[in-house]
């Protein structure tokens, strides 16, 4: 679904991903893991173009899309959700998923065109999908912080995406929190047949629900293979996972 080949990103001569080649299988559930600054939230940068390499490639579905814009990426199929909530705070939760389907349907420039009525019945079927119908009218600002990335979510979901990136889905979430997060996640990702890749530093969520995982140390990959494999190989429980554990 998704290559990148030896893509490299260097900040002021500071090598944040040196390299990296990574293959993401479709329809599988994939993880990227490492030690905070390991290059994780760089990498999802490149792969989605808010960050144009300094050398390698991207390619989705057998398209190149080195250096594409973040939207264009959008519009080919990659849904992607990030680190620090990312929705309109200010818009309720229905008009933040009303405006993300305006947006995909291209619709958003329409001037004579009134927005209210505008694929209602889909942001509403997409909020119920989400647990979050009740919550239609409320503002964003006001839900807690797991309603806020079941939100982000939503507006991931409404570009119909056939991939999703998720960086770090339940940073912040409380265990309760965390575990209806990741119940919603399979769920979803289920039920649209979705390809995922994600980021988290949650060990219990990487190996309950990953298929494959990835390991990131100082922007290089040490790592990758199944959960069990993961899991016994010897550099990474030393650089991460605990070489005690």
């Amino acid at each position: 679904m998704l290559e990148a080949k030896g893509i490299a990103k260097s900040f002021n001569g500071f090598a944040a991903v040196g390299g990296v080649s990574l293959a993401v299988p479709a329809g599988g559930v994939t993880a990227v893991i490492g030690p905070n600054g390991a290059g994780k939230s760089t990498l999802f940068n490149l792969l989605t173009g808010h960050l144009v390499p300094d050398s390698g490639s991207v390619a989705f579905q057998g398209r190149d899309i080195t250096g594409a814009a973040p939207h264009a990426i959008c519009r080919m199929g990659i849904g992607r959700s990030f680190q620090h909530t990312n929705i309109f705070k200010k818009l309720t939760v229905f008009g933040n998923v009303q405006a993300a389907l305006i947006a995909h349907r291209r619709k958003a420039h329409q001037f004579w065109t009134r927005s209210e009525g505008l694929y209602r019945d889909e942001a509403l079927a997409l909020l119920e999908a989400l647990g979050l119908a009740d919550k239609a009218d409320a503002v964003a600002d006001s839900l807690s912080h797991g309603n806020q990335k079941q939100l982000e979510l939503g507006i991931a979901l409404a570009s119909d995406p056939a991939m999703l990136l998720l960086d770090e889905p339940t940073a912040g979430m409380s265990a309760t929190e965390t575990r209806e997060a990741i119940r919603l996640l399979e769920r979803i990702v289920a039920d649209r047949q979705l390809t995922l890749l994600f980021t988290e530093h949650d060990m219990e969520v990487v190996f309950q629900i990953a298929q494959k995982i990835a390991v990131l140390h100082q922007g290089r990959l040490i790592a990758e293979g199944t959960p069990a494999e993961v899991r016994n190989d010897p550099e990474v429980r030393r650089v991460y996972l605990g070489g005690g554990h």
